[in-house]
């Protein structure tokens, strides 16, 4: 148990950064306090932390909380354990270099769940349910639809965007039906997170890998077949356990609002424009998504100028997931069943999941706390000089399922390890797919949780763990085998 345990504090130290860039052209470099009790501190903390979050739904504790608490701390440690030793400004310059980091990953969540927050709210995602089940499709038949989709989409839409989207249709198409839901959304993260693997636009590591010019744009298609894989064999042994049955009937037509095909074209443009800000701009596509979202609210003045407005009857499932909590018991209970109401572009804004987005902001400033207490050079020296580039990398996969994949592999980037050009591939595939093992190992996993809370859980997917370890497995063989660079 301690040996499982101590591989698991190390899973929790790989942390981005090892030198932050600071103002008027200096650097900080993290010190070595992995021998102080403040160190040991920081790490017992973290780790208590991340525990609630993994008993999020025994708990009832929403998964930010823990996290931002802990991060307020660990980073008073580290400001108080710097200035001991004479140093107080790189503590300020790591942390600020951390809550970069978050901030172009916070802008561009909000952005996306702003935008499926609208569509939802205009009926995209009913119609698209109602036209499934009007198709005569069986609940298997859609499993597979949207898995595919997810698959297709998430290289160009990115995979965050894509499971957000996908399992919006799911949890729609499944009703009050959760074993559909659940097993839906666990195919909707995997097939995301394969498919945004063999694309420099698919995912923010690979984003990361392209940017630092290691692999060309061309290159990451030999990952395509290691990908398909990876989503395939987990999909198979899910789909078994699908039913054939057709879900339930809706009754009556139900049809998209005025604008709502606007959206949708608003949507695709932000996509393109947040591909294009990095591709031709080399820009951080985080610019684009915003422009697209502000495209989005003259879009909302023009209706409102209109005076835009719908009748509202009833509730759906989508609509619950993404509101959660915006009002309480009695206020719903005040409320008449029919009512009118304004569209509003800031509405949809405010019904984002904050939940999720305050728990990236926990993760990344506790991960980057530790990383500045000086673990990450320690952790690089075990794991590519003394397991070999090979083992590292598959270890890095199964690290993203813990930490979170983006951290990991910008502590990839920033280690630099000799390795060949086979092996930096490597990486990029379990990093990118590794984060499927866990429901908390990708933001396109956090992201759905937070979509489908209370259904879609951290043990719902750990439950299928086995299995999509088959398809992690059996991509890295594939890939070994068509990709190695031969021996000289």
């Amino acid at each position: 148990m301690k040996h499982i345990f101590s591989i698991i504090v190390s899973f929790l130290l790989l942390t981005p950064g090892l030198t932050f860039a600071a103002e008027g052209g200096h650097s900080a470099h993290p010190q070595d306090f992995t021998s102080h009790w403040a160190a040991a501190m920081a790490l017992v903390l973290f780790a208590i932390a991340y525990l609630m979050v993994i008993l999020e739904e025994q708990l009832h504790l929403r998964k930010s909380k823990p996290v931002t608490v802990a991060a307020g701390i660990i980073w008073a440690i580290v400001a108080i354990v710097y200035a001991q030793s004479g140093d107080v400004h790189t503590a300020e310059i790591m942390v600020r270099h951390n809550l970069l980091e978050f901030a172009e990953l916070f802008l561009f969540l909000l952005a996306a769940m702003t935008y499926i927050n609208t569509m939802e709210y205009m009926g995209v995602f009913d119609a698209l349910r109602v036209w499934l089940v009007s198709r005569g499709f069986s609940l298997r038949t859609i499993f597979w639809l949207t898995g595919v989709i997810s698959f297709c989409l998430s290289p160009i839409a990115d995979n965050l965007t894509t499971a957000l989207l996908m399992s919006t249709v799911a949890m729609a198409v499944g009703g009050s039906n959760t074993k559909f839901v659940i097993i839906a959304c666990i195919n909707i993260v995997v097939a995301a997170n394969a498919g945004g693997a063999f694309s420099p636009f698919g995912d923010i590591t690979t984003l990361m890998v392209w940017q630092k010019g290691i692999v060309q744009f061309q290159e990451f298609f030999a990952l395509f077949l290691p990908s398909l894989v990876n989503w395939l064999i987990p999909a198979a042994i899910m789909s078994m356990a699908v039913p054939t049955t057709k879900p339930d009937a809706v009754e009556g037509k139900i049809e998209m609002m005025s604008g709502a095909l606007i959206v949708i074209g608003l949507f695709i443009l932000t996509i393109i424009m947040a591909v294009s800000a990095h591709n031709f701009l080399h820009l951080p596509p985080v610019l684009g998504m915003m422009t697209g979202l502000g495209l989005l609210k003259f879009f909302g003045y023009y209706l409102k100028r209109k005076g835009h407005s719908e009748q509202i009857i009833g509730d759906n499932i989508g609509s619950r997931a993404l509101s959660n909590e915006a009002l309480d018991s009695k206020e719903q209970q005040a409320k008449p069943e029919t009512s009118q109401r304004t569209f509003n572009i800031f509405k949809s804004l405010a019904r984002a999941e904050w939940d999720t987005l305050m728990f990236f902001y926990g993760v990344i400033l506790c991960v980057g706390g530790l990383g500045a207490l000086g673990y990450l050079s320690l952790v690089s020296t075990w794991m590519y000089d003394g397991l070999g580039p090979t083992n590292a990398n598959i270890l890095v996969g199964i690290l993203s399922a813990i930490v979170d994949n983006i951290p990991v592999m910008f502590a990839v980037l920033t280690m630099m390890p000799e390795m060949d050009h086979s092996q930096w591939l490597l990486v990029t595939l379990t990093a990118g797919v590794g984060g499927s093992l866990l429901s908390v190992g990708s933001a396109a996993g956090v992201a759905v949780m937070g979509q489908a809370r209370g259904v879609y859980t951290f043990f719902s997917h750990l439950k299928w763990t086995w299995a999509i370890s088959l398809g992690y497995a059996a991509s890295i063989y594939l890939h070994l085998w068509l990709n190695a660079t031969p021996a000289t």
